[in-house]
């Protein structure tokens, strides 16, 4: 790196990019100018970034100049329009939205697994993954890289936060209600009664089912075949990062009354023979992988324990017994860290290398 590139955060002010200003605060300076860009109702607001007061600017074509990265914490709606404004002024878009993620034209990167895949931008975007995704990627890459992965079938465990701030405040106005009461759940739809009695109404609901005490089968919006849009990114991004177009992948996504961080259940087909102490072992030797792997005294990896960290934590390591060729994880990431912030603004890092 020759000089210091300028960054810009694009959705400064949001869920997702008040943990990335965290990311920023907490990792070294490497940048320039850092520019912090939202909606105009959000300009002129004040936020510390490395020490400094930085004044939010409205999202305009002209906030682009100048810039050599944009990051883009904003909905898939706003980062169609605008990240390739941002590209033709000469930005770099690192794209954290669904916007872009299956467009042939626009790679899809998990640094520790395809950072390669960053300098073939034609478009000037580059994508990052959906947080379900992302929870493996780190692990299933390693693996990959080793046996030759052939299969897939994962179950998901995800938090409400990934329902963004309505999902945190659904979970949180249904256990002020039913927390304590050991008599909910015990008899059908008593919950649900609670709920409405309280005021807690399925109109303002996420989901069409409670959340406390309970789990959801479904997560997303409904596809065709009975899929989910969750299940499908999965299904299409394993594909597209591990460079794997045949890849059998069956995924099931579930919603669960945790706030933060998703949890896999993966069962992974490899085309060569391994085992439960070598698998452990690739793993512990990544930079961004924790091993938590000794059941018999308690330790695994829970979401409440992952909440706020960086890393990928995985175990319940294990040999299937009736598959060859195959492992059994448990994997657990805070999907608002390296589910979303993290992820982009380490593609971001792996960008500031060309300056």
């Amino acid at each position: 790196m020759s000089r210091k590139p300028n960054l810009a955060l694009v959705g400064a002010t949001g869920a997702v990019g008040t943990e990335m200003i965290a990311i920023i605060n907490a990792r070294e300076n490497i940048w320039g100018e850092i520019r912090l860009i939202a909606s105009a109702r959000s300009a002129g607001k004040k936020i510390k970034v490395h020490g400094e007061d930085l004044t939010v600017v409205a999202l305009t074509p002209e906030s682009f100049d100048g810039m050599d990265i944009a990051m883009f914490d904003v909905p898939d709606e706003v980062s169609s329009v605008w990240a390739p404004i941002a590209a033709e002024r000469g930005a770099i878009a690192v794209d954290n939205s669904g916007a872009f993620r299956m467009n042939p034209d626009v790679p899809l990167v998990v640094p520790e697994v395809n950072p390669g895949e960053a300098k073939n931008r034609p478009l000037g975007i580059i994508s990052n993954p959906n947080c379900t995704t992302l929870t493996m990627m780190a692990a299933i890459g390693a693996l990959h890289a080793k046996w030759n992965l052939k299969e897939l079938v994962v179950s998901s465990y995800q938090a409400v936060s990934g329902a963004g701030a309505a999902g945190i405040d659904r979970l949180a106005d249904e256990l002020a209600v039913v927390g304590g009461q050991k008599q909910l759940g015990l008899a059908s739809g008593d919950v649900a009664a609670a709920l409405e009695a309280a005021g807690v109404t399925a109109e303002s609901s996420p989901w069409a089912w409670p959340i406390a005490l309970n789990v959801i089968p479904f997560a997303g919006s409904l596809k065709a075949g009975g899929h989910s849009s969750e299940e499908m990114k999965v299904r299409d991004e394993s594909r597209k990062i591990l460079g794997i177009a045949d890849l059998k992948v069956a995924a099931s996504c579930v919603r669960v009354p945790v706030q933060v961080s998703h949890s896999l259940t993966v069962h992974a087909t490899f085309a060569n023979p391994l085992t439960a102490d070598e698998v452990r072992a690739v793993l512990e030797a990544q930079p961004t992988i924790e091993v938590l792997d000794d059941p018999a005294n308690g330790v695994y990896p829970t979401p409440s324990f992952v909440a706020g960290k960086d890393s990928t934590f995985v175990g319940r390591i294990r040999q299937s017994l009736d598959f060859p060729n195959s492992i059994e994880l448990f994997v657990v990431g805070d999907n608002l860290r390296k589910g979303a912030a993290l992820n982009t603004y380490e593609i971001a890092e792996l960008l500031a290398a060309e300056f």
